[in-house]
């Protein structure tokens, strides 16, 4: 199984991640999005009357993933509003861009945050192999939860429930 570390960098490393919300009536919505993991957080940035900011203000439930399809890492949870100037110099140094450009409005709840409650993670050549969820304690450390439950039922030779 892939492990914490493993994890960690490449949501560190990856320029974008893909932001999964859901519209009103229902219909999913997926975009890409900049952002800056923290080692507990993706930070991002969005418009508020973008489709995305009215989805998540509306039910911040979300799903994020990571651009590969190969070393794959999904990230589940809520999203809040906040604003880290650390953040902000981060994403200056990350995407090499003067704050001004990167289009976050300074305010208290200027930017998105999602701390997820499950991550899940895997190597599609190795996938029975290396799958593996993480959850968090209550001190935010990762904690290995086991195998999610395709992967576990790959494993038993078993159809996934």
């Amino acid at each position: 199984m892939l492990n914490w570390g493993h994890v960690d960098r490449h949501l560190r490393n990856s320029r974008s991640y893909w932001l999964t919300t859901v519209r009103e009536d229902g219909r999913p919505h997926a975009m890409p999005v900049w952002g800056v993991w923290d080692g507990r957080a993706l930070w991002f940035g969005t418009g508020p009357a973008s489709i995305k900011g009215r989805n998540i203000e509306r039910d911040p439930r979300v799903v994020m993933h990571l651009e590969s399809g190969d070393d794959v890492v999904i990230l589940e949870g809520t999203i809040g509003r906040t604003w880290s100037d650390e953040v902000l110099d981060t994403y200056v140094a990350k995407y090499s861009m003067p704050a001004e450009e990167l289009g976050f409005q300074r305010a208290p709840d200027g930017m998105y945050r999602l701390e997820p409650d499950t991550v899940q993670a895997w190597l599609e050549g190795e996938f029975i192999e290396s799958a593996v969820r993480f959850r968090f304690d209550a001190d935010g450390h990762a904690v290995e939860d086991g195998k999610p439950t395709m992967a576990a039922a790959a494993a038993a030779g078993e159809a996934a429930t």
